[in-house]
């Protein structure tokens, strides 16, 4: 359905070239100049077409002054009707304007008659019986009018009622990935909760106090993960005490092999940013980059704001970028995390994965804050 906002348009935006400039009163005014001016050639031309012997330059001239009074009398009356029922549309509306426009051009003939003539408009309209001639072409401007109107009208409803769609198309894609995520987490947990929980029961007898270490961070962890799993908008902060809890925990279970560093700006925590996205790429740079090093290595966790968004960068000095034999959610997890990022940013947030100079791998996340 046509709104408010569609029934203000002017008839020159029926044409692709004229949608480019915004809708404003000087915008207006120079667009019914140069609708007159087109009616009126149009005129001419159509009455040296069915037989008109008056002199080409005549011609033009009283059909450019008869557009023009007849277009700017319409509107500034139609401006008048919409200062005077803002926000109206509908039969009642559309009955108006055009009973509106019939009249303005009805007094426009009249106005160009009474210049060209040297009489006055009043004897042009009433005296000089000339009313009866005028009448069918105002109905004739009218009808036009109301039929150029309704067709921009039809044609913006469409326009918007196809951005919605587009709405909802993108919608539908964020949410699926967003399920699509969510299925992902719920298959790769499994794993790390049946491994983690072996080691624990490992431990039971050799070391219990570790084990009994390794269950408390295990707590830890899937309490925070559960929360932000089922949270559409997460922190920074929690998002790095979500990692954080990871690190511990798998420090546990692989001793000195692992260490790890948060280095995040304080003005960063607050952030808002979407919910699992720096755990994946922890859990990457774990599993990938320290796990098949024999000696191990460091996880490095930072965090700052930068002229092109919020920078968060993930470091190890592991294997780096090798060949390696796959494993559960190898390689699915970043590019979920880029359909993610697309779905939810466009081409403002980005996922970088680079080898380190010295040896590892950095994934470099940009999001827009």
């Amino acid at each position: 359905m046509p709104t408010s906002s569609t029934t203000s348009m002017h008839p020159l935006e029926s044409f692709a070239p004229f949608r480019r400039w915004r809708p404003s009163p000087l915008r207006n005014l120079v667009y019914t100049f140069v609708w007159n001016g087109i009616i009126g050639v149009a005129l001419a031309c159509a009455a040296i077409l069915f037989g008109s012997r008056a002199p080409l330059v005549t011609l033009l001239v009283e059909m450019l002054l008869a557009s023009n009074v007849i277009g700017f009398l319409i509107h500034g009356m139609v401006h008048l009707l919409r200062r005077i029922a803002p926000g109206r549309s509908g039969t009642a509306m559309r009955a108006a304007r055009l009973l509106l426009t019939a009249c303005c051009a009805l007094l426009g003939m009249a106005v160009t008659d009474a210049v060209l003539g040297g009489r006055s408009t009043f004897d042009a309209l009433l005296h000089a019986g000339l009313m009866a001639q005028y009448l069918p072409g105002a109905i004739v401007v009218a009808l036009l009018m109301a039929a150029v109107l309704a067709s921009g009208e039809r044609r913006v409803a469409s326009e918007v009622e196809a951005a919605r769609q587009q709405e909802q198309i993108a919608e539908a894609a964020r949410l699926l990935a967003e399920a699509k995520l969510r299925t992902l987490q719920a298959q790769i947990e499994p794993h790390f909760l049946y491994n983690t929980l072996a080691n624990v029961v490992s431990l039971i007898g050799p070391d219990p106090a570790r084990a009994r270490d390794m269950l408390e961070r295990l707590i830890d962890f899937l309490r925070a993960s559960l929360s932000a799993s089922r949270a559409e908008h997460a922190t920074l902060g929690a998002e790095i005490d979500l990692a954080r809890a990871y690190l511990d925990l798998l420090t546990v279970r692989m001793g000195a092999r692992l260490r790890f560093r948060i280095d995040v700006d304080a003005a960063c925590r607050d952030a808002v940013i979407p919910p699992m996205l720096i755990q994946p790429l922890v859990e990457n740079a774990v599993m990938h980059g320290i796990e098949p090093k024999v000696i191990g290595g460091t996880v490095t966790v930072r965090a700052r704001r930068t002229d092109v968004g919020l920078c968060v960068e993930i470091l190890d000095d592991g294997v780096g970028l090798v060949p390696a034999p796959p494993r559960p959610g190898g390689g699915v997890g970043l590019s979920n995390l880029r359909e993610r990022l697309r779905s939810l940013h466009g081409n403002s947030a980005q996922v970088q994965l680079l080898e380190n100079q010295d040896g590892g791998v950095t994934s470099r996340l940009i999001l827009p804050i």
